[in-house]
């Protein structure tokens, strides 16, 4: 890279003096000398999350105690913030509700969509999913007897067709997790319509990336996370959506107290919400919510196009500096088949992360030789950019990724 270098290093400075979300950056609190680049795994610390819980422990819960409930609003939480981000992925109100696991929630969705097919057994799954989704969905088929198919996400129109009235639900991840393409949830899921099946989407690694449009393009179920690109924190809560014309008929696998119609009344039977409130479960974990609730105000005043826009632009110049490179890249390089991230091929890809992560450019590693690298356009700028494939590429020329105390892997990856 270095006889392009010069010129990469004058266009990114272009870019950042015309980035028109440029400011958004000083909404994050980013570690100085760090270029982050794993916000598709956890977001970065957004500056309003630190003040609003010290109010949460100290004031809500330390002065009100229990009255924050009410005083604090903390009863409509789950909804309040549900909204927030189904605005984020062009959900109209009253769809969207936050709190439980992704795991709670794609275990929740799966079985509700089977109920609202009955007759239909199969589920189709895509088997490059993310681990959890294809484990939850083999766990549900067995406790309400259906078949879980394995079907790769190029064949599925196909296996659509031949499968007939037999199948229930798609559930495939929108952006894929290791390569980071991006699945075309349109002409899916109308696919899925035609078939007479629903279509359930896990959004986990494109909420807050990139616009959705949910209502537009009819889907039917999704779900998401609270700590990748929403930046919510760590294991912050998920979100489930339910289509309106889904909402009276949803009828979830797990059914709590915070889900029935009337929960202060301590009934013995069950009875659900008429809303979106059925799909509540049990006390949600309130700190995290009002985390999560304030990391959303970094999207305030934000356009998810020009988030998209920016996303490509970014992706597009790291994709250019690692071919400088000669390495090669798992992700699409065409537009409408690329999320936020960008893989990155390399034989020993754990000793290479170290080394980057040593020198202050975090990402991660997918096995088996991945380097994946996420853009969030909202804190990453293009001379970040240069510089983390600047670093990248003085690693992997010098050798330094082979010292021996790189040879040791981590927990986490």
């Amino acid at each position: 890279m270095s006889d392009s270098l010069p010129n990469r290093v004058a266009e990114a400075a272009e870019l950042d003096a015309a980035d028109p979300l440029a400011h958004v950056r000083e909404r994050f609190l980013l570690p100085a000398g760090v270029i982050y680049l794993d916000g598709n795994s956890l977001g970065a610390l957004p500056a309003a999350v630190p003040d609003a819980l010290h109010d949460a422990v100290h004031r809500q819960w330390g002065t009100d105690l229990i009255r924050s409930w009410n005083a604090n609003d903390w009863w409509d939480a789950p909804a309040r913030i549900g909204d927030r981000i189904g605005a984020l992925l062009g959900a109209a109100p009253g769809q969207v509700i936050c709190g439980d696991s992704t795991s709670v929630q794609i275990f929740n969705t799966i079985a509700g969509a089977l109920r609202l097919r009955p007759g239909r057994t199969v589920v189709l799954a895509d088997p490059d999913s993310f681990p959890t989704d294809l484990y939850l969905a083999e766990s549900i088929a067995k406790l309400l007897g259906a078949e879980v198919r394995r079907v790769p996400v190029d064949a599925l129109a196909e296996a659509l067709l031949v499968a007939g009235d037999t199948v229930a639900v798609i559930a495939y991840n929108h952006v894929d997790y290791r390569s980071g393409e991006l699945r075309d949830l349109p002409g899916l899921t109308a696919a899925a319509h035609a078939a007479g099946a629903l279509a359930l989407w896990d959004l986990c690694h494109s909420a807050g990336a990139l616009p959705i449009d949910l209502d537009a393009y009819d889907v039917d179920l999704a779900v998401g996370c609270g700590y990748k690109y929403l930046s919510g924190g760590p294991g912050a809560p998920a979100f489930v959506y339910v289509a309106e014309r889904h909402i009276a008929a949803f009828a979830p696998a797990l059914t709590g107290w915070h889900g029935h119609a009337n929960p202060f009344g301590m009934e013995a039977g069950y009875t659900p919400a008429p809303g979106i409130e059925r799909a509540r479960i049990g006390t949600p974990p309130l700190l995290s919510m009002l985390a999560l609730e304030a990391a959303l105000d970094a999207y305030e005043g934000v356009s998810m196009v020009a988030v998209r826009a920016k996303g490509l632009a970014l992706t597009d110049l790291f994709i250019a500096c690692v071919a400088d490179l000669g390495l090669e890249t798992l992700t699409p390089t065409e537009h409408a088949l690329r999320g936020s991230q960008v893989a990155v091929r390399h034989p020993e890809p754990h000793a290479v992360m170290a080394a980057l992560i040593d020198r202050g450019v975090i990402g991660d590693v997918r096995p088996p030789d991945v380097l994946r690298f996420g853009f969030n356009p909202l804190y990453i700028g293009y001379a970040d950019v240069v510089e983390s494939v600047r670093v990248l590429g003085d690693i992997l020329e010098t050798g330094a990724h082979r010292d021996a105390r790189y040879a040791i892997r981590a927990t986490v990856t």
